[in-house]
């Protein structure tokens, strides 16, 4: 099992293909938690025929996609400071409130990014041990352990080919078992008792160069 991999001969999904790819999944009618960063991009590329409420934990619910640029309001913005809107219905509060929504299991889904998850669904997502980035944990704590369905949403190695995926998290957790999938430019990956159980796989990648990529041992669904 390599622990730095060179690129893979597939192509990589791009970020938007990969947030459509998380947007399939999520059934209508539902409650959701877009994490900073990558899982933004959700609610750009939700199937239209779907009512999906976004919830944002500074105040926001019924937050709608990223306006055209140089169109926003600069008082309405999402957790990451983004420009957003809302949808008609939609509201904005205090965001104590928006913290007891998630404390209290109210949110169905959270897409969260992550810099390592563990086989056992442990997740990582606030600290590195890079001194050029400072930890900012944010709501996450708050949001892994309050949703009652978390994804994750990140690419599948580092910038430098390291694997995200592996047995144990080496930096500090964010929460204990607590990831139910995972969507990675390479991979739909299922956490389960028995560890990562692959789905997906994109187009011309075997599963010897998937499993070169991630550190932990992979088993791959009947269908895959």
């Amino acid at each position: 099992m390599s622990e730095l991999a060179s690129e893979p001969s597939a192509q990589r999904l791009d970020k938007r293909q990969l947030a459509a790819r998380v947007a399939q999944d999520i059934p209508d009618g539902s409650y959701v938690n877009l994490g900073i960063g990558l899982p933004t991009l959700v609610a750009d590329v939700a199937p239209p025929d779907r009512e999906i409420i976004y919830h944002s934990e500074n105040g926001i619910l019924g937050m709608g996609p990223a306006p055209e640029e140089g169109t926003g309001d600069p008082e309405l913005i999402n957790a990451g400071k983004q420009p957003v809107t809302l949808l008609p219905g939609g509201a904005y509060f205090h965001h104590t409130d928006a913290f007891v929504m998630m404390r209290g299991g109210h949110i169905d889904i959270t897409v969260l990014g992550a810099f390592q998850v563990a086989a056992n669904g442990d997740l990582a997502n606030w600290a590195t041990d890079d001194a050029t980035l400072p930890p900012a944990v944010g709501g996450a704590m708050d949001l892994a352990v309050g949703a009652r369905r978390v994804l994750v949403m990140t690419t599948h190695t580092t910038r430098d080919g390291r694997p995200k995926l592996l047995r144990s998290c080496t930096y500090p957790l964010t929460a204990a078992g607590v990831v139910d999938r995972i969507y990675t430019d390479l991979a739909v990956i299922d956490v389960t008792p028995d560890g990562f159980v692959v789905r997906e796989v994109v187009p011309g990648l075997s599963r010897d160069e998937l499993q070169a990529r991630t550190g932990a041992p992979l088993r791959f669904a009947t269908d895959t």
